[in-house]
């Protein structure tokens, strides 16, 4: 049958457009189908009763950038002996989760850990912080480690570096942590190749003002946010930990399940609710923001249990004093580095005393007033560490010397991409933040019922 040319062309476009949206629609389907499934299995897991109850070991999921070093140093290590820490907690390739008297984990590892525990026996913290300022620091403190290396005169040198790296101690790196193990060589590599580029054109020159976007001297911020790297590991991170849907999962179906949401946004909502249902089941709830309301609900909540159970158990809580020797397998290793990449030795001096606080390194009975006291102490040195070592890495990449004052002169355009970005991790944020008020409430409460 004859065809008018126009028309065969008109038709061929019709078929190829079909052709071509059929696989779309099916690979949509599929998807659907796999992140419904997976969250179906995850919202229908049976809810353990008593969560206001800290059970047998306490899991501290540590999502990056919230303030959790400062609760592992100055809460967690006067609560806790090293003994009944489990070793190694920040590299799952080494934890061993069948070490006897192992009570607590603290951890960069999703959700998908607790498929290694007991559920019944395990309680669960975390803290959440406002997801665009999680971005800025994510971004600040992959480029701030970074900047170390380049005390080298070259990448390669700096990688062979790298690969010898390990604390002291045989302790845990930053590099073998995750995300950082991923972001940190990601920002060294542009590092260099942007101080490279510097030297080929014979000239520092730096046009712009704004630390967040210096592009002769490293990857601005709005660049940053768009890479794939970064929407795989940084973007709605904290709901893909929560849920348990990291790159760094244990679950066989997470990947598939991330990436068909990163693909598909309107299944986003799916691992939501999972998230949620997480955070409803968890001992504590904090929020970095509210840093002092928070503290102390976690000395109330978390602090005073264990100091019941240890007092019922006829034991005194162990400072880490009484085993320094022990520290290589804390957190305290993985932010240290040898030779030019690592604080001085004062600064590591510093750390530990933020550690022990002033409990002199002996055995005694603690008490929640007296966790809040020797807190204030440890966070007031453990800052001053943290200041140094920032201002000695940024000196390294000056003028991209990072502020709070320098966030606020963003442009509105790159605020407005961060929170499209991390728009589950905005509604999980909400979410923590009801959960955090109920919480406060519900501890005034007990608090008052027991004057």
């Amino acid at each position: 049958m004859w065809m008018d040319p126009a028309m065969r062309f008109t038709v061929l476009l019709m078929f190829l457009a079909l052709a071509s949206a059929s696989p779309i629609k099916n690979d949509f389907s599929h998807c659907e189908k796999i992140v419904k499934k997976w969250a179906l299995a995850s919202l229908k897991e049976e809810a353990t009763e008593g969560k206001h109850t800290l059970r047998d070991l306490l899991f501290f999921l540590h999502v990056p950038r919230t303030g959790g070093r400062t609760y592992f140093h100055c809460f967690l290590r006067k609560l806790y002996s090293n003994s009944e820490e489990c070793p190694r907690s920040y590299d799952k390739l080494r934890f061993d989760p069948s070490k006897q008297k192992c009570r607590l984990l603290v951890t960069h590892d999703d959700y998908s850990m607790m498929s290694k525990f007991p559920k019944k026996k395990t309680s669960v913290v975390t803290i959440l912080r406002n997801p665009v300022d999680r971005v800025f620091s994510t971004y600040e403190f992959s480029v701030e480690v970074a900047a170390r290396f380049l005390v080298h005169p070259n990448l390669t040198s700096a990688t062979q570096m790298a690969g010898r790296l390990r604390p002291r101690n045989g302790g845990v790196s930053t590099l073998d942590i995750w995300p950082w193990k991923y972001l940190v060589p990601w920002m060294r590599e542009d590092l260099f190749n942007r101080r490279d580029a510097r030297k080929f054109r014979g000239s520092n020159h730096v046009r712009s003002k704004d630390p967040y976007n210096m592009e002769e001297i490293v990857i601005p911020l709005h660049e940053y946010i768009m890479d794939p790297i970064a929407h795989d590991m940084v973007h709605n991170g904290a709901t893909f930990q929560v849920a348990g849907l990291t790159n760094n999962s244990y679950y066989v179906e997470a990947h598939e399940v991330r990436h068909c949401v990163q693909k598909y946004k309107i299944l986003g909502e799916h691992v939501l609710q999972v998230a949620k249902k997480r955070l409803d089941e968890m001992l504590y709830v904090g929020l970095t923001e509210d840093h002092r309301e928070s503290a102390t609900m976690f000395a109330n909540v978390v602090g005073a249990q264990v100091i019941s159970q240890a007092l019922a158990s006829n034991t005194s809580v162990e400072t880490a004093a009484d085993n320094k020797a022990e520290q290589s397998s804390s957190i305290s290793d993985s932010e240290r580095e040898n030779d030019d990449h690592q604080v001085s030795t004062s600064d590591q001096k510093a750390s530990e005393i933020a550690s022990t606080g002033n409990l002199e390194g002996k055995k005694e009975n603690m008490t929640v007033k007296k966790l809040m006291a020797a807190y204030e102490d440890c966070i007031s040195n453990l800052r001053k560490t943290q200041a140094r070592r920032r201002t000695s890495s940024l000196k390294r990449i000056a003028p991209a010397n990072f502020s709070k004052e320098d966030r606020l002169l963003v442009p509105e355009v790159v605020l407005e991409q961060i929170r499209s970005l991390n728009n589950l991790d905005l509604e999980l944020y909400k979410y923590a933040q009801d959960i955090f008020a109920k919480q406060h409430e519900h501890t005034m409460q007990k608090l008052a019922s027991t004057v």
